[in-house]
């Protein structure tokens, strides 16, 4: 158990909700569910989800909070905001799913071998290393993930896909060897610090207003 999930749980003891309420996007929304389940049949992935939005929603106000955070519902959501768009109260539901994903790993809640999870890892370090994406180093990183021969099975499959990219000039073999990266990388990697800085802040500001 990560030492925040550990304060966390000392800090909000029974009241998952306030929890919810404090540390996650539109969180404040989640009392005002009504359990009425459009979210879930708007969603394109609905069938695939083990607990819908209702149900995290409720889940939430019962108190179920190891339930909730270390599902994999939340990263479910593809953000096609049918939801929201439907919703009859306007929940901003696709915010709080995505924020609830993004709470469970600053906890080190996120289930294992997520992919989901495992792809925004890779998508962020390739970005948060180039100021760009590098597509070559992605994809490598996506198709080896599970070990070599793994891998090899994955680009195999794949190889159609690559070429296509290769094509279109969308990935280019020698990016493997470096890459395009942003002129001004120092500039934008002391943005990301100071983005970084300031959620970290804004975090203290919300304990300290809790205390």
């Amino acid at each position: 158990m990560s030492n925040m999930n550990q304060a966390m749980i000392e800090k909000y003891r029974s009241n998952f909700l306030k929890e919810v309420e404090a540390n996650v996007e539109e969180g404040e929304w989640v009392k005002m569910c009504m359990q009425c389940g459009v979210c879930s049949g708007s969603c394109p992935l609905g069938p695939h989800w083990a607990h819908p939005p209702q149900e995290i929603f409720m889940m939430i106000r019962a108190g179920k909070r190891e339930e909730v955070l270390s599902s994999d519902s939340m990263w479910m959501c593809t953000s096609c905001y049918n939801c929201i768009a439907r919703c009859p109260r306007g929940l901003p539901i696709t915010h709080i799913m995505h924020g609830l994903a993004v709470y469970a790993k600053r906890l080190g809640l996120v289930p294992k071998k997520q992919p989901t999870a495992e792809f925004g890892d890779i998508f962020w370090k390739s970005l948060a290393s180039n100021g760009r994406v590098n597509e070559l180093k992605i994809g490598l990183g996506l198709y080896f993930k599970d070990g070599f021969g793994q891998g090899v099975k994955n680009a195999m499959a794949k190889k159609d896909l690559g070429l296509a990219m290769q094509k279109t000039q969308r990935m280019n073999p020698m990016e493997f060897f470096g890459g395009h990266k942003l002129k001004d990388l120092s500039g934008f990697q002391r943005m990301l610090q100071k983005a970084q800085e300031f959620e970290e802040q804004q975090l203290v500001n919300v304990g300290g207003k809790e205390a």
